[in-house]
C-alpha cells in the first residue's frame, strides 16, 4: 500500500545522497533556526509589519499525487492570471529515495524552493536544525491567519520548541478502519454495523474473517522497519486508547504507559494469531481482497473505488463512539524555506493557497480534508453530494499530529525497532521493550 509520508520512487544521485549523509552527520550546534542562517528572523517581516519582503517570481513542489497536481495547477493558474510581476512555478517534487531526503539535500545545497506542499510534520525539526525553514509567525497577520484557518486549540501540535511556527498544517487524513463489506458478509458478520468497537470484538471478528471469510488476513499492517510504518498501525490505536495524547508530551514519552502497553498487548495478538501477517504484503491486500481491512484516511477513497467498503472509528479496549474518538491526523504540512528570496510573495501564495475557496476546491479535488475550522459547516454542500467523506470530516476534528521534537525521526525508529522486536516477532515482552524504548527516547528527545 502507498503509505503516503514517503514518495518512493527511484535512489537520489550518488553526489546528492552525499550531501544528504553530510548533512545528516553534522553536529546541532552548526545549524541553526532560520533567524541564524539568513532566515526569517533576520530578513523576514514581523509580526509588526516593520520590514517589508521582497515580492517577485517564486517556484513551489507539490506531491505526485495525480490529484494533487490537478489542484496545483489550477491553483497556480488563477494566482498568476492576477500576478503578472509574482509568477508561480510549480513542478513535482524531484524524484528520489523519499521526499525527506529529497528536501533535506535540497537544503544542504541551498536550492530548496520558496513552498513545498508535501512536508511532512515529522521532518520539520530537522529542517528547521538545519536552518531550512522559515518562521510563518514572522509575517505580519502571520500567528492570526494560521489559527483563523486552523483553529488556536489545533496549532499547538505544530509549534516548534523555540515558540515559532515553521509549517502551515495544511491538509489530514484521519487514519480509521477501512473494512470490505463483501468479505464480512461473505464471512457471516453484519457489514453495515460490523463488531470492530472493542479489542475483543475486533479480535473474534478477525478471526471469523480469517476462518470464513476467505481473507488471507484480517487486516495487514505493513511489518517493515521504517520509521513511519508505526503511524499506521500503533499510533491511531493508541491516540485513541490514551485520549488524545501525542508518543511524547512535555519531553516525556507517554506510550509506555497502560494505554499504551494495552495497544502493543492487542496487536501482538493480531501477530500471534496469524491474523495480521509477519510479512510485506506483495500489492495492497485491502484493494486485492487479501486483507478484509485497513487503517488508512481518505485519500485511499479514490484508490478502493473497486471495493465495497465501510468504515469505522479505530477500536479502543471498552469501545468508543466516533464523536469521543481521537486518532492519527496524517497530516502534511507546507514549508516556506529560507533560500527562498521573494518571500513576501511566497507569504502571499500561501494564504491564496490555503483560501477558503482553494481549500474547497483541494477537498472536490481529492478527497482530503483541509486543516481547516468548522469543515462540515463550510463545505455542506460538497458533504451532502458526497456523503461518504462525511465520517472523515467529523473525525477530523479530532486528530492528534506527531510531536514536534528534537531528533523526531530518530525517535519513531527507536521506538520502531522496539515494536517490530516485541510486538511484531514476538522476541521480547512489549512493556518491557516499551519501556526500555521510552528511556531512551526521553533522553533523544531532551538533546
Amino acid at each position: 500500500m502507498d503509505r503516503r509520508p514517503i514518495l518512493r520512487r527511484r535512489a537520489l544521485p550518488a553526489l546528492l545522497l552525499a550531501a544528504l549523509l553530510a548533512a545528516c552527520s553534522g553536529g546541532g550546534d552548526e545549524a541553526g533556526g532560520a533567524g541564524e542562517t539568513g532566515g526569517a528572523a533576520e530578513t523576514g517581516p514581523t509580526e509588526g509589519g516593520e520590514t517589508a519582503a521582497a515580492t517577485g517570481p517564486i517556484n513551489i513542489w507539490y506531491s505526485n499525487n495525480e490529484q494533487e497536481i490537478a489542484w496545483g495547477e489550477a491553483v497556480v493558474e488563477a494566482w498568476n492570471a492576477e500576478h503578472p510581476d509574482e509568477q508561480v512555478t510549480a513542478q513535482e517534487i524531484p524524484a528520489g529515495q523519499s521526499s525527506e531526503e529529497v528536501i533535506t539535500a535540497s537544503i544542504t545545497a541551498g536550492n530548496t524552493p520558496c513552498l513545498i506542499y508535501n512536508t511532512a510534520p515529522a521532518a520539520v525539526p530537522q529542517f528547521q536544525r538545519q536552518g531550512g525553514l522559515v518562521a510563518l509567525n514572522e509575517f505580519e497577520g502571520g500567528t492570526e491567519y494560521v489559527n483563523e484557518r486552523v483553529g488556536e486549540d489545533r496549532v499547538g501540535q505544530y509549534m516548534s520548541p523555540d515558540g515559532n511556527l515553521y509549517q502551515m498544517p495544511w491538509k489530514t487524513n484521519p487514519s480509521m478502519i477501512f473494512y470490505n463489506k463483501a468479505l464480512f458478509e461473505e464471512a457471516g458478520l453484519d457489514p453495515e454495523d460490523p463488531p470492530l468497537s472493542t479489542y475483543s470484538e475486533f479480535l473474534e471478528t478477525s478471526q471469523t474473517l480469517v476462518d470464513e471469510g476467505g481473507a488471507r488476513a484480517a487486516i495487514w499492517p505493513s511489518p517493515a522497519s521504517q520509521f513511519f510504518q508505526s503511524w499506521f498501525d500503533f499510533y491511531p490505536l493508541f491516540i485513541a486508547n490514551s485520549g488524545g495524547q501525542q508518543l511524547v508530551e512535555d519531553g516525556e514519552p507517554q506510550f509506555a504507559s497502560e494505554a499504551g502497553v494495552e495497544v502493543a498487548e492487542f496487536w501482538a495478538q493480531m501477530y500471534e494469531r496469524g491474523l495480521s501477517p509477519r510479512e510485506e504484503a506483495q500489492g495492497d491486500s485491502f484493494a486485492e481482497g487479501q486483507a478484509a481491512m485497513s487503517i488508512v484516511g481518505p485519500w485511499a477513497v479514490a484508490v478502493y473505488s473497486d471495493v465495497d467498503w465501510g468504515v469505522v472509528p479505530v477500536p479502543t479496549p471498552d469501545g468508543m463512539p466516533l464523536e469521543e474518538t481521537y486518532t492519527f491526523s496524517d497530516n502534511k504540512s507546507v514549508g516556506l524555506y529560507s533560500s527562498c528570496e521573494n518571500r513576501g510573495t511566497a507569504w502571499e501564495f500561501l494564504k491564496f493557497s490555503t483560501s477558503e475557496e482553494n481549500d474547497g476546491l483541494l477537498l472536490e479535488e481529492t478527497g482530503q480534508m483541509p486543516m481547516r475550522v468548522d469543515l462540515t459547516e463550510t463545505y455542506a454542500d460538497y458533504f451532502e453530494a458526497n456523503p461518504e467523506y462525511e465520517t472523515f470530516a467529523d473525525q477530523a476534528a479530532r486528530t492528534v499530529e506527531v510531536p514536534n521534537v528534537a531528533n523526531s525521526i530518530e525517535m519513531w525508529q527507536e521506538f520502531r525497532d522496539a515494536w517490530s522486536e516485541s510486538v511484531i516477532f514476538g522476541d521480547a515482552e512489549p512493556e518491557a521493550a516499551l519501556t526500555e524504548a521510552a528511556e531512551t527516547i526521553s533522553g533523544l528527545v531532551g538533546e
